[in-house]
């Protein structure tokens, strides 16, 4: 899998919490309330995000199994400040390989937070059929839509974001990703298997004074662009420089189309 820095997953870290849907968090908290302790394994993990978004929620005792393949990031997960009903394991796995090894032993709820969208739809169908087997919740969050929203508008926006949606397609570790179609695919995947599935837009707003997060942003959409190689590379730069100086201006927000995913067997909740 394509590795994040520690520095980025910090920074979305605040408009992912926010993004979240809380109609989707409400369901998995109700979910996990009616038992006295849960077991929880989180999928490429990163510093523990989901967990801080979920953890506090919760008014059981809870068992955490983080598992992601860098050791940097598991370390800065199980540093963290928690409540002192949750107790954390950290597991360094490849999830392309040892999925199932991610997921055996009793397990309460799956989560994991923007992975679906750079997997395979192999690989996400194996995850799937991996937890229907074992008759177990998930809770994938933050699954990139395709849907961007630049304002103002830039005539180079469209082209931008018809690249950024094909480079989202790209291979990220774990075979052509489905990118933009991982959510539905899932959602119908689940549904098919006899899964109760609820799911709801949980998109990034990233407004004016949001400079950083912008310039982060935007340069990593131009640098998806330039790899494509579908457009000039002298388009892609001024727009990247138009953009900025629209940031610098404090005119320019940003929104960010995400998909939030609980998905539980009939009968379990």
């Amino acid at each position: 899998m394509s590795g994040f820095s520690a520095d980025w997953l910090a920074l979305r870290e605040p408009y992912d919490a926010r993004a979240r849907n809380l109609s989707i968090l409400d369901v998995v908290v109700a979910s996990l309330n009616r038992y006295t302790s849960v077991r929880i394994t989180d999928l490429a993990c990163g510093t523990g995000s989901t967990l801080r978004a979920l953890a506090r929620r919760l008014r059981v005792q809870q068992n955490w199994r983080l598992v992601d393949n860098d050791l940097g990031l598991l370390a800065r997960a199980v540093a963290m400040a928690r409540p002192a009903t949750v107790s954390v394991t950290a597991v360094t796995l490849d999830l392309n390989r040892d999925l199932e090894a991610a997921l055996d032993g009793p397990v309460d709820l799956v989560t994991a937070s923007a992975l679906l969208d750079l997997v395979s739809e192999a690989w996400l169908e194996r995850l799937v059929v991996e937890i229907a087997a074992r008759s177990i919740p998930i809770y994938a969050a933050l699954s990139y839509d395709g849907r961007i929203t630049i304002d103002p508008a830039d005539p180079l926006d469209d082209a931008i974001i018809v690249a950024v949606n094909a480079h989202q397609r790209t291979d990220k570790g774990f075979g052509q990703a489905l990118g933009p179609t991982a959510a539905s695919f899932a959602i119908a995947r689940f549904e098919k298997l006899g899964y109760s599935v609820v799911h709801g837009n949980s998109d990034w707003i990233v407004g004016p004074d949001d400079r950083d997060m912008q310039f982060e942003t935007l340069a990593g959409w131009a640098g998806a662009a330039r790899e494509l190689g579908d457009l000039p590379l002298v388009d892609t730069v001024e727009w990247l420089t138009r953009r900025r100086d629209t940031v610098n201006a404090g005119r320019s927000s940003i929104r960010v189309g995400h998909v939030d995913i609980f998905a539980w067997p009939i009968g379990t909740r």
